[in-house]
């Protein structure tokens, strides 16, 4: 068998019998959480030195595996895109390819060039983006990602519709709160905390309206919010509904999301 197509079918995801392609996926999928833990102890500013080093020689595995399966991936990917006159630059702007990308970047660049201390910090929260790689052995993931395309219009709306009323709510709250708390409510911008925490209805409680039209204001905002909060869900809860009707239907591989043709 060809040695790139073969590597090609590991590397993708595992169909029924092949082993191989099989133990993969699992050892990827062990290493991303295992790396999702690592980066989480890392946060711990008191770790024995022999955990740092357990850490750190860990670090070094994964980059080299993540690496490694990187340009696997470039290699076989005109089997991926075998209709693309440039596989490879197709690959390389996919999805998924800047995730696999934005998981080792973080590693390399400070040894290419020098970087500020506070800039290497922002890019070593860039190994999180290990944990979107899961996204290629998840149908789950998978659907979640295709019902939000679907649904990206009705969201677009809901979220601008949110977005008016934030701002309408903090306007409003400034007006009438600013003279007798400007300390709490200084200007619009900063108003839109109040209107952010109201309309979610978490209500943190840090800042709040003590004039009889503000807390007036607030409930009939609170209440909208209500609606206004909801109406997300509802549109990814019956967009879920439908694609899971479809894939019912059309009978989905659950191993690797492809559609099963009646014989």
């Amino acid at each position: 068998m060809n040695v790139r197509k073969r590597t090609f079918e590991i590397l993708d995801c595992a169909k029924d019998g092949d082993k191989a392609s099989k133990a993969f996926d699992i050892f990827i999928i062990v290493l991303i959480v295992l790396n999702v833990i690592a980066l989480m102890l890392d946060s711990f500013s008191d770790l024995p030195d022999l955990v740092q080093k357990v850490l750190k020689n860990f670090e070094l595995f994964s980059i080299i595996i993540f690496t490694v399966e990187y340009f696997l991936r470039l290699w076989t990917a005109k089997y991926q895109y075998p209709n693309s006159k440039v596989p490879v630059i197709r690959y390389i702007f996919s999805f998924m390819a800047i995730i696999d990308l934005l998981a080792i970047l973080p590693f390399y660049i400070p040894l290419t060039v020098s970087v500020d201390l506070r800039f290497l910090r922002i890019l070593r929260l860039f190994r999180i983006m290990r944990v979107l790689k899961l996204n290629r052995y998840s149908s789950a993931m998978e659907t979640v990602i295709k019902v939000l395309k679907n649904e990206k219009e009705k969201l677009f709306y809901t979220i601008f519709i949110m977005m008016v009323l934030i701002i309408c709510a903090s306007s409003l709250m400034y007006y009438v709160e600013n003279p007798v708390q400007p300390d709490k409510f200084p200007n619009i911008v900063a108003s839109i905390w109040w209107a952010v925490a109201t309309l979610t209805t978490v209500g943190y409680g840090d800042v709040y309206p003590i004039t009889a039209l503000g807390k007036f204001l607030s409930g009939v905002i609170a209440i909208l919010g209500i609606g206004i909060v909801a109406l997300p869900t509802g549109i990814i809860s019956s967009g879920f509904m439908a694609e899971m009707k479809s894939r019912k239907e059309k009978r989905i591989c659950p191993h690797c999301g492809k559609i099963i043709e009646d014989e």
